[in-house]
């Protein structure tokens, strides 16, 4: 059994980032694990399985919400700047070590899609961490954005990126756009009805909102991950990847896993990026449990 509790902690620039810790049975201090969501996602979204999954075998374990997202504060809402989030995250790691519940020398993290991509940063730069697992990883935002923006649509896209940046100058708010939408005339970060059936799921009222900022698209055709992958070691790295990811691509992970030094773990899961947190859940939530097992007990 675990108990789950809500919890706060302050981040840079004052912000107040919210999430939950899963605490398990019996007497601690217990080994523990850090995870947050992808791209525009909530803890709402389908993580709160992982957590108790993870939670249920006597780690303490601390899911959050990134900075304008969920319950977290932040401005301007649902503004994603991947390198804030990873200096967040590194608050959430001291957050961890501060708790009593908690072995300070035993912390490990999970990060899945965009975060996916964070935990190979986090993996290579922070040496308090003892494992890192990375499901469905960000490896390349630029490889992404060839395979996933038509040829045709890339001119309008850079376009509405420099009337962005221009209405910022003005003192206007960031533009935004959709999430998920399959409606052509509404401009939209993913289409697929994959992706629009996961983050349209039944959620509380309140806790997510269908648009994220423009410049948000931006920051994650910009953003490199897979840069970091060979500085993980000594750091075990265990990679989650799906057979048939049209998303962060199949094989920008499997090329990245080849540039991992060990210790390293692939598994690869039938299925699409979204499978993993589905169809697939007890096989990638039963690969991190083992992979933390092995490296923080």
């Amino acid at each position: 059994m675990t108990r789950r509790t809500d919890i706060a902690f302050t981040a840079e620039g004052g912000v107040v980032l919210r999430g939950w810790l899963f605490v398990p049975d019996g007497p601690g201090p217990h080994p523990a694990v850090t995870m947050a969501h992808g791209f525009a996602g909530v803890k709402e979204h389908g993580l709160e399985r992982f957590a108790e999954a993870i939670a249920g075998d006597g780690f303490v374990v601390l899911l959050h919400d990134h900075r304008t997202f969920g319950a977290s504060e932040g401005l301007p809402r649902q503004d994603i700047d991947p390198w804030q989030q990873i200096a967040d995250w590194r608050r959430a790691i001291s957050f961890l070590e501060s708790r009593p519940e908690v072995d300070a020398d035993r912390i490990g993290l999970w990060g899945t899609s965009y975060a996916g991509g964070h935990a190979i940063v986090l993996g290579a730069t922070d040496r308090r961490l003892r494992c890192v697992v990375a499901q469905v990883p960000t490896i390349s935002g630029y490889e992404q954005g060839l395979r996933r923006v038509p040829p045709d649509s890339v001119a309008g896209l850079e376009q509405a990126f420099s009337e962005d940046e221009r209405a910022q100058f003005r003192g206007e708010p960031p533009h935004t756009q959709a999430v998920v939408s399959d409606d052509l005339a509404v401009a939209a970060a993913y289409r697929g009805k994959d992706a629009i059936d996961f983050y349209l799921q039944p959620l509380p009222s309140g806790v997510w909102e269908n648009h994220v900022t423009l410049r948000s698209t931006r920051a994650a055709r910009m953003y490199e991950p897979g840069a970091w992958i060979g500085r993980v070691s000594p750091t075990p790295l265990l990679l989650v990847v799906g057979d048939h990811d049209t998303i962060t691509l199949t094989d920008l992970a499997l090329a990245a896993f080849e540039r991992a030094l060990e210790p390293k773990k692939l598994v690869l899961l039938p299925g699409d990026h979204f499978d993993p947190y589905l169809s697939g859940f007890q096989e990638s939530s039963g690969a991190a449990r083992d992979w933390f097992h092995r490296h923080l007990r």
